[in-house]
């Protein structure tokens, strides 16, 4: 192989790479121009007996939770095949695939529908790809530990996204959950809590500041209004507002506080439904926010400034 480069020492281009030493050296003066070579090329991997050349494959996908068998398994054909055998062979192409079927475990058949289920409900709740994978490992971890037995496998998974989710720091409530499959909030809370629990997966409280971004623009409000809310849930929190009040409630009503200073007009319903709350949450918050950091006045001076 040519190396593009100039010997230091004769200033000759005709070099030759040596591969298997890692080396660049010059056929004029053979001068070994650079060693230790890092290559950049493809990776390959030799399961031939005497390492021929011809027995070079690609090391593979990589493993992945969101697959039943981590996308190590093999499978007998696909249906798509029938089309090329004779009727004997498709006998006995049906015959290995149902038995390949009888041979897995109950582990496996159970993964192979709940990762499906997932796979549904992120692509709904449009989640990185990192939350999915994420979710199904501690959606696996839960069925090798037992813990879907008396459960239905749709409020395991449920809750298995919100857990990936909060690990991730990715915003979506229960409600959000609720909505996308189909169980009743409750439910997915205390699954969630009882996975967590038994798995031993420490989750850190919700900031209210990650939901900001999400509500602000959904009900349309200036970046100007964003930053404000922030540093109002900022001066919440030092001031020890937000302890044992939801995260989704305070961001809302720090929002919409934000919104009357900057004069945008939005209304609490129209808070309260982005932000999955009920009207009497947001009033309650808003009230605090206003009493205990003294903003009463920046409110009233944006509200003159709408007018």
């Amino acid at each position: 192989m040519r190396y593009v480069k100039k010997c230091p020492d004769c200033a000759s281009i005709n070099l030759f790479v040596n591969r298997n030493k890692g080396e660049v050296i010059c056929k004029d003066c053979g001068l070994v121009v650079e060693d230790k070579m890092v290559e950049f090329g493809q990776e390959w991997r030799e399961f031939e007996a005497d390492g021929s050349s011809q027995g070079r494959r690609r090391t593979g996908a990589p493993m992945t939770y969101t697959q039943y068998d981590q996308g190590l398994g093999t499978e007998v054909g696909q249906k798509a095949d029938l089309f090329q055998l004779s009727s004997k062979d498709r006998n006995k192409f049906f015959r290995l695939r149902k038995w390949q079927y009888r041979i897995s475990t109950a582990i496996e058949r159970n993964l192979k529908l709940a990762l499906a289920e997932l796979k549904r409900v992120a692509s709904y709740l449009k989640l990185p790809k990192s939350v999915e994978e994420e979710a199904a490992m501690i959606y696996t971890q839960a069925v090798q530990r037992g813990l879907v037995r008396g459960r239905s496998m749709e409020s395991v998974v449920a809750g298995a996204l919100y857990a990936a989710c909060r690990r991730h720091e990715v915003p979506r409530t229960l409600d959000e959950l609720s909505e996308a499959s189909g169980i009743e909030k409750k439910e997915i809370g205390r699954t969630y809590r009882f996975v967590t629990r038994e798995l031993g997966i420490s989750i850190l409280p919700s900031n209210p500041a990650d939901y900001i971004a999400r509500f602000a623009s959904s009900l349309r409000l200036t970046a100007e209004t964003q930053s404000r809310a922030v540093e109002i849930l900022e001066i919440a929190q030092h001031a020890e507002l937000t302890s044992g009040r939801g995260p989704t409630g305070i961001a809302a009503a720090a929002l919409y506080v934000a919104a009357l200073m900057h004069g945008e007009k939005r209304t609490q319903r129209e808070v309260a439904d982005v932000a999955g709350v009920t009207e009497v949450t947001i009033r309650n918050r808003y009230k605090e926010l206003i009493e205990k950091l003294k903003l009463d006045k920046k409110v009233q001076k944006g509200k003159k400034g709408r007018k």
